[in-house]
This record gives structure tokens, C-alpha cells and sequence, in this order.
């Protein structure tokens, strides 16, 4: 639709552009990839190079998901399920402050703790979307 003036580079498009929701399914896959299918810590480590992937992707999706689970939980959790889900929020605002130790254990460790709570956040997202 043609308004009659230029158009701004400065301007804020995402105002006129819908919101895709999260896609939870790769978010899960990503954390599937540390954790192995019964979530347990024996899964085989990921090489060097892969775990640094895996952290930076896990990161860049923790930092989509935790607003839209903020907003879906609002200012005050008024139910069980928002207050979890906020608590799961401030879980995940923790993990992406920290910092993997040295080394590849370390790096491996730090992983499978955002793979964890990126799995938690997604099971709150779900349910709250389900509500």
C-alpha cells in the first residue's frame, strides 16, 4: 500500500510485522543434542567446535524464547503454572549471564545447563500456550 512519502530506513517495521511464535521443536532438538534422549548426563560430548555451536545457538534461542514466555506469564504470575514460569525466566537470565569453565568438559557442562533450561522454558511456553 502506497502512502505518498519515502520510506525511512529508521523507521520500526516489526510494529506492522506479525510475530512468528518460537519454533519449540528445533529449540528441543538443540537440547536433545546434549542431553540425549532420557535427559541424562551420560550422553556423549560433542566435539570442540560443535559445543561452541550448540552454547551459541542454545543462547541466541533462550534470548527468543525467555520474552515470550515473560509476556505470557505478565507483571504479577496470578496462577501455579505463571508463577513456574516465571522462576523457569529467572533460571535461564542466570545461565545467559554465566560463563562456560575452561576447557571442553567445562564448556560441555555449561551446555547441557542451557540445554536443561531451554527444555524447561519450552515445556512452560507449551503449557501456557495451551492455557
Amino acid at each position: 500500500m502506497a502512502t505518498g512519502r519515502a520510506w525511512d530506513a529508521t523507521e520500526d517495521v516489526t510494529a506492522e510485522t506479525p510475530q512468528l511464535p518460537p519454533d519449540i521443536v528445533t529449540m528441543r532438538a538443540t537440547a536433545g543434542r546434549l542431553l540425549g534422549p532420557d535427559g541424562c548426563p551420560e550422553a556423549l560430548p560433542p566435539s570442540a567446535a560443535e559445543v561452541d555451536l550448540l552454547i551459541q545457538t542454545m543462547r541466541g534461542q533462550l534470548e527468543l524464547l525467555v520474552p515470550e514466555v515473560e509476556r505470557m506469564t505478565g507483571r504479577a504470575a496470578r496462577t501455579v503454572a505463571q508463577y513456574c514460569a516465571a522462576a523457569c525466566v529467572g533460571e535461564a537470565r542466570g545461565k545467559l549471564r554465566a560463563e562456560p569453565l575452561p576447557g571442553l568438559s567445562g564448556a560441555v557442562a555449561y551446555a547441557r545447563r542451557l540445554a536443561r533450561v531451554l527444555g524447561a522454558l519450552c515445556d512452560h511456553y507449551e503449557r501456557l500456550s495451551s492455557s
